[in-house]
């Protein structure tokens, strides 16, 4: 049975979030505060330092969260793109309804799962980049499709293989409404998914034209696993991917459709992107420019900092480190380390280790850089602190860590708290993993 889907149904959802009542399964949250609905939390705006949440505690900054979404937003329109950012960062449907809001076209996503979290809040256009083989998952597509005619789905296929798997599935299922496919172009030899030649992109648009369940609407690909990417390697490959997208339309591919989906887009090389786009040549009906990039949502203190393409294009504005985990000194052994209570299961570490920013003196004294203390490692709860000469740090004092890779920040917490800058908490972000 397909979920009545929609703009209303999502609305209705997220209403039925807020209804969610605060219990064990919520890390961080004030012990008095269970039992209260989040949005009667919410409207308490209790202060994230003063009023009783604990250690280990994720916060996402109001302000810099709203800086990204509108920041993206008009670097999308200038550039002439769709949006479709990745859900898979944030798995936070408060978000993907914040992000199309702020323009977005729809969400991009990865697995199945992920897509029954984003219909089941309404979400009316997922691009889901990986070729979907699943004969259950291609039921429960089919079944989305046909009940909801509003419905816009469209999905990788990469090999003729798959073309027959999910065309088997589908007819198996009796689906009425064909699933739009977009072939895949690989980003090179040894490189992640995707077709890698152009006679491969070939052989797999002959096996979708075959059948009757699938419909060619366009290429699309992830330059970020373009090997050694530099500017030049990365712009090449995205010019294979439009003189592709050239080839099947001249070629008669895409008869029949009111437009050309031409995706690409990560969150390191956006701006490659929006360049090689911006020479897409004329072809026989309007081209879908979808930019799939996910992880400035959040923004991060690390990996992203560093490739983020408005390094590249300052003009352009900059995105916000929008993370900050607190978390609290526990054990001073001695002058050069101190443990803190936070550690694998809280914090982001598959790219880098969190960055010690701020302190907060247990005393309620002023908040103060955390000049002299860095985090060298980290156990399943704790934060291993090295500090320098001079560092202030006692028992009891909270310390505020920057994270690195959004993607595996959001994914260890169920509800975050939105802060502003004075710590008053005004929202709840709940995450479905």
């Amino acid at each position: 049975m397909a979920l009545d889907n929609g703009p209303v149904h999502g609305r209705e959802a997220l209403a039925e979030l807020a209804g969610e009542r605060v219990d064990h399964r919520f890390k961080g949250l004030p012990p008095d505060a269970y039992g209260l609905t989040l949005a009667e939390l919410a409207g308490q705006r209790r202060n994230l330092f003063t009023d009783g949440f604990a250690t280990p505690v994720l916060a996402l900054s109001a302000e810099r969260l709203e800086h990204n979404l509108k920041l993206m937003e008009t670097y999308a329109a200038r550039h002439g793109l769709a949006f479709a950012p990745h859900g898979k960062t944030s798995m936070a449907p408060q978000l993907f309804h914040r992000q199309i809001e702020h323009g977005a076209w729809g969400i991009t996503l990865a697995v199945p799962h992920q897509v029954w979290v984003a219909r089941a809040f309404g979400i009316g256009r997922i691009f889901l980049a990986n070729e979907l083989v699943d004969a259950a998952a291609l039921r429960r597509l089919a079944a989305e499709l046909d009940a909801d005619p509003e419905f816009r789905f469209v999905c990788y296929v990469d090999s003729v293989r798959g073309v027959e798997l999910m065309d088997a599935a589908l007819t198996a299922a009796g689906a009425a409404r064909p699933v739009d496919v977009v072939v895949e172009l690989g980003a090179g030899a040894g490189a992640r998914t995707g077709a890698r030649t152009e006679a491969d992109c070939a052989a797999v648009a002959d096996a979708v034209a075959g059948t009757r369940t699938l419909r060619l609407a366009g290429v699309a690909g992830y330059e970020g696993e373009v090997p050694d990417a530099d500017p030049e390697r990365v712009h090449a490959w995205l010019r294979r991917l439009v003189a592709l997208a050239a080839d099947f339309d001249k070629a008669g591919r895409f008869e029949g459709l009111e437009e050309i989906v031409l995706s690409a887009g990560g969150s390191a090389w956006f701006d490659a992107v929006a360049d090689v786009f911006a020479e897409v040549p004329g072809l026989s009906r309007p081209v879908l420019k979808l930019l799939r990039s996910g992880a400035y949502v959040s923004h991060d203190d690390g990996h992203y900092r560093e490739v983020t393409p408005f390094n590249r294009v300052p003009a352009e504005g900059a995105l916000e480190p929008a993370f900050r985990l607190w978390t609290q000194v526990v054990s001073r052994p001695s002058a050069e380390q101190a443990f803190a209570n936070a550690g694998k299961r809280d914090a982001a570490y598959d790219l880098d280790l969190p960055f010690a920013q701020v302190v907060r003196p247990a005393d309620g004294g002023p908040e103060r850089p955390a000049a002299g203390i860095a985090v060298s490692g980290l156990s399943d709860q704790h934060a291993w602190l090295r500090t320098g000469p001079g560092a202030e740090l006692e028992v009891g004092d909270w310390v505020g860590l920057g994270l690195s890779h959004p993607c595996t920040s959001f994914d260890k917490w169920q509800l975050i708290p939105v802060a502003e800058a004075d710590g008053t908490v005004v929202d709840y972000i709940r995450t479905f993993f």
